[in-house]
């Protein structure tokens, strides 16, 4: 973060965002093992119950894992994040 004064009461501050890796490979090396397990499992359409059951797991235990992954790969849907696994999104 850096602020600059622009004057007596005034300042700018500037934040510098993580930029996300450009190939979908780099994106898919951020994730933790439980992640990318999270991950596949969203992507073939499960939904966070049964993969909770499937991982033996709680619920918000998977919520996390998937909004954390989500972060990481810069995505806000699981068709998103199916087409950056490389699944079709039918």
């Amino acid at each position: 973060m850096r602020v600059t004064p622009l004057g007596r009461d005034l300042i700018f501050i500037s934040v510098d965002a993580p930029m996300a890796p450009a190939s979908s490979a780099d994106r898919l090396s951020a994730l933790t093992p439980s992640e990318r397990a999270v991950a596949e499992l969203a992507a073939a359409g499960l939904s966070n119950r049964r993969i909770a059951e499937l991982r033996a797991a709680s619920l918000r235990t998977v919520a996390n894992q998937l909004t954390s992954l989500y972060k990481k790969l810069g995505v806000t849907s699981r068709r998103e994040l199916s087409a950056v696994l490389g699944n079709r999104a039918d």
